[in-house]
């Protein structure tokens, strides 16, 4: 049976069970449990300070009121990477190619701090529709244009790490493709090519942690707008 290039991000079913249910519980068993010793494992050790350092940088321009969230923004960001990390071994299904999945998280935590401002300081949050010193022909078109640009937010949240994800993806895919095919005919040209595919595959480990960074941090700024 031929397969299409985008097939491999079609959510796998067994027995009439998704299996996308499965990939989203997984990265949770594979973090290991705080433990009491004095000296704890490097693998727990390097996710101590992993977590510490990306929650004081998200959390160090904030106000204390945006303090709150750092368990939530730190579990999320844990949770985005390695589910990025997990889908590019083989045999795997990345979740976070899926809109869908995507947007049900960026909806309803861009909902939650666009709520917060509405409820702690609705006159600033309001303000944001219209800069200050507009003049006053153009105030109707910018209040439609930042309404619209405000409800485009989760939108591109949810956007921007899909397609990013999908494209890595896909192209590495495609060069992985293209050293198989080429390997018994030409054998040179299939060895730079598998370089480049180890190269992209560097390159894409990368993506897949920054994306996951910048899902948080663009939170974290619709946060600290609000609070």
């Amino acid at each position: 049976m031929a397969l299409g290039l985008f097939d491999q991000f079609a959510s796998p079913t067994y027995l009439g069970i998704p299996l996308i249910l499965l990939a989203l519980l997984l990265p949770w068993a594979l973090f290991p449990s705080p433990s009491t010793r004095w000296l704890s494992s490097p693998l727990l050790s390097a996710q101590g300070w992993f977590i510490n350092t990306f929650t004081k940088q998200l959390f160090l321009p904030m106000s204390p009121k945006g303090h709150k969230w750092a368990l939530l923004l730190t579990s999320l960001v844990i949770f985005l990477m390695t589910l990025n990390l997990l889908g590019l071994l083989p045999y795997t299904f990345t979740p976070t190619t899926q809109l869908s999945l995507n947007l049900g998280l960026a909806v309803p935590l861009w909902m939650a701090t666009v709520i917060i401002g509405l409820r702690d300081q609705p006159t600033h949050a309001l303000g944001h529709l219209l800069p200050e010193g507009t003049p006053t022909p153009l105030i109707p078109a910018l209040i439609i244009i930042e309404t619209i640009s405000l409800f485009i937010r989760p939108l591109a949240l949810g956007v921007r790490l899909t397609a990013n994800l999908t494209a890595g993806h896909l192209l590495i895919q495609l060069v992985a493709t293209a050293t198989f095919t080429l390997l018994p005919l030409m054998p040179l040209v299939a060895l730079s090519t598998a370089v480049l595919l180890f190269l992209m595959t560097l390159l894409e480990i990368a993506v897949a942690m920054i994306q996951a960074y910048v899902f948080v941090l663009l939170l974290g700024l619709y946060l600290q707008e609000n609070i």
